[in-house]
């Protein structure tokens, strides 16, 4: 195997397939990458048996092939090469790799013993907007549930149907919920899958050069495709929680605030609540004014007040400030947040509407 490509177009390759590799397993092969020539065309595979990808980049290639090599290793030698052309020569059980005046040679293992790339028949799929849909993933998948033993709750409740995209994630504690209006080309009956949140984060991290994203399902996995990317991954089965019946009908106190205002007073609130993440927050209505305070016995007390735009009743709630947060980075500060109460007992919701309209349903803590 002989073959040359630029070390820009190798490097961002590595950064995309490197995501697919294995950091712990007592199998060193799933560490590795696999590399084929053929055709003008370099392909790369990386695996941990949970996810797969495949990269395919133009390369000049004299003679084509395939081997095995250190994922780690190579990346770290192809980050500090020059941008120039690389060029890449299988001898026997070892890799020489040589840049302009930079010379190395790697061991290699055996590519059949690597697993082989997932084939697979694609049952129902809907192509979208990547841009927006990363956007949208940024907003709910840190509310993903980490723990193990109820795996449907680390996903991502995904629906496209009547041309609205549809985000949902919780870990029990909290909901969050995106959607917008975009064309499609969806079935009939719409889509529907939950897929894995770190997977589906890490996918529309992933650089692409293409302006939309396909992404389908076959029995028991998800597939993304992009531009000369493919990403495979086990889909998560089961029945999603009825999130619908968490929503309340309606509010007894409605209060408008400015997200930029209200997170710098909040950040301010919390630095008492290091050890008490409870921050309590009275609404005055007659006053107009939004009260957040917070106190800790090691440490004192600290208040800080708002002028908002409330509707309805004066009542207080306690919520927990990093949650809080979480809402208030997922809507950006350059809008403006509606924060909807029942009582103290009862969850609190922020809502913001934009070209993406988000809700956040929190459930309080004590007083």
């Amino acid at each position: 195997m002989r073959f040359t490509v630029s070390q820009s177009s190798l490097a961002k390759a590595l950064s995309i397939v490197s995501k697919g590799m294995a950091s712990n397993s007592t199998l060193p092969i799933l560490s590795g990458i696999r590399i084929s020539a053929n055709e003008g065309t370099l392909e790369l595979q990386t695996t941990n048996l949970t996810i797969s990808i495949r990269h395919r980049v133009a390369a000049n290639v004299d003679e084509p092939g395939e081997t095995v090599v250190s994922g780690k290793i190579l990346s770290s030698i192809v980050k500090t090469l020059a941008d120039a052309a690389v060029t890449f020569e299988a001898d026997g059980s070892s890799l020489v790799i040589t840049c302009e005046k930079s010379a190395f040679k790697l061991n290699t293992l055996d590519p059949s013993d690597f697993p082989e790339f997932p084939t697979f028949v694609l049952n129902r799929s809907v192509e979208l907007p990547s841009d927006l849909l990363s956007q949208m993933v940024d907003k709910v998948y840190r509310v993903t549930s980490k723990d193990n033993s109820r795996p449907i709750l680390s996903g991502v409740l995904m629906t496209v149907e009547n041309n609205v995209i549809r985000l949902v994630a919780t870990d029990s504690y909290r909901l969050a919920v995106c959607d917008t209006n975009v064309a499609t080309e969806e079935s009939d009956e719409g889509f529907q899958m939950i897929i894995p949140g770190q997977v589906f984060h890490d996918v529309l991290s992933i650089p692409s050069d293409t302006a939309s994203i396909l992404i389908g399902s076959t029995e028991n996995q998800v597939v993304f495709v992009f531009g000369n990317t493919t990403y495979i991954s086990r889909r998560i089965e089961g029945n999603y929680p009825n999130y619908k019946q968490l929503l309340p009908d309606g509010y007894g106190t409605a209060v408008k605030i400015s997200a930029s205002d209200f997170s710098a007073a909040l950040k301010r609130v919390s630095v008492i609540a290091q050890s008490n993440p409870s921050v309590r927050f009275d609404v005055d209505a007659d006053g107009q004014i939004l009260r957040m305070s917070s106190n800790a016995a090691d440490q004192g007390e600290a208040t800080e007040t708002l002028p908002v735009e409330i509707e309805g009743d004066s009542m207080a709630i306690a919520l927990n400030y990093h949650f809080v947060f979480d809402c208030m980075n997922a809507t950006g500060s350059n809008c403006d947040v509606t924060l909807e109460l029942q009582d103290s007992m009862r969850p609190a919701v922020f809502k913001s509407y934009s070209k993406i309209n988000y809700l956040y349903l929190l459930m309080p803590v004590r007083m």
